[in-house]
């Protein structure tokens, strides 16, 4: 079984809104309205952190929406290993589905691990992956999605048809615009992509998301 370094160093990580000023900042697990409805183990600001080589591509990516109209808004970034345990534990342990109608309505809690929603080691915690949307700087508003950031189901894979062509557009426009700045996405969810070339492939970080880590960067 191939082994991951597990590294509390924060010095190769940044704020994101030093890079991309105009970004959206909506971190989740930092609030209570999440799949687990509670704050989440690690998230001590409601801030972006995330690898230099990350929020450089990010910056690109969101000088390139700035164009057409759109501003990026973040959801999630670097995510600490203790915030996927706490997913974990909740996920095998908690017996609490409180958020199961506006998260995952049409999937057993059970089965969030067969699924693919819930891993015991995320590439958020490498430091590269992101969570985000986009917004329409002329409405103030979020594009239509189809489906809303951390919807466990089918509605929110990429390439789902049953939805409107202009929520599917939207999906694309963000894929589009991640991949052409060295992003990679995934098949079940559309707002979430990793750096194609991440600095750290496999170091898992386990710092907690507090901007004081990076003073002096």
């Amino acid at each position: 079984m191939q082994k991951f370094e597990q590294n509390s160093d924060s010095r190769d990580f940044v704020l994101l809104s030093d890079y991309v000023p105009g970004i959206i900042q909506e971190i989740r697990y930092f609030s209570t309205y999440n799949f687990v409805g509670e704050r989440i183990d690690g998230y001590e600001q409601p801030v972006a952190i995330v690898t230099r080589e990350a929020a450089r591509a990010l910056k690109s990516v969101s000088n390139e929406m700035n164009v057409m109209g759109y501003r990026l808004k973040i959801f999630d970034a670097y995510r600490p290993c203790q915030a996927v345990v706490h997913f974990v534990m909740w996920g095998i342990e908690d017996q609490d589905i409180r958020m199961k109608p506006y998260f995952y309505p049409e999937v057993e809690k059970q089965e969030l691990f067969s699924k693919g929603y819930i891993a015991g080691r995320s590439s958020h915690s490498r430091g590269s992956t992101v969570d985000l949307t986009l917004l329409d700087m002329a409405t103030g508003r979020e594009l239509d999605m189809g489906s809303p950031f951390d919807f466990f189901g089918e509605r929110s894979h990429p390439d789902y048809r049953d939805i409107t062509d202009e929520q599917y557009g939207n999906r694309m426009l963000l894929r589009s615009v991640m991949m052409r700045n060295g992003f990679l996405p995934i098949d079940c969810e559309w707002w979430h992509f990793t750096l194609a070339n991440e600095p750290f492939p496999e170091t898992y970080f386990s710092f907690p998301v507090n901007s004081d880590l990076l003073k002096g960067r």
